[in-house]
């Protein structure tokens, strides 16, 4: 009998480490909400989300990847509050009235 918990135990803390995401240690919790569903896209090649600091507080760059035709990337501070998008057809670069090549990365905070 003790065999058979064992195994289950073993089988379990396997099965969930298998589906556990790497993403970087003091990330906000909404920010890791974020990351599961990027994840959860058909998309593998870029998707990634970068930390930077931006008009003095962190902020998320959200890339989708090939996910979207338009190619724009959200950008959201640490309470996942929307700031704008960069990038796209247009090639937006402001944020908050500010160029986004203003801010300092930090760094990757979760790749697909």
């Amino acid at each position: 009998m003790k065999k058979i918990i064992l195994l289950i135990i073993s089988s379990v803390i396997v099965f969930t480490a298998c589906n556990k995401l790497d993403i970087a240690e003091g990330t906000p919790n909404c920010v890791k909400h974020k990351i599961n569903g990027l994840n959860k896209n058909d998309c593998n090649t870029g998707v990634n989300v970068m930390e930077y600091t931006f008009q003095g507080e962190t902020v998320y760059v959200l890339n989708p990847g090939n996910c979207t035709p338009d190619g724009m990337s959200e950008v959201i501070d640490s309470h996942c509050k929307s700031l704008g998008s960069l990038w796209g057809f247009a090639g937006n670069k402001i944020i908050n009235g500010e160029d986004f090549t203003n801010a300092t990365y930090i760094r990757t905070v979760w790749v697909k």
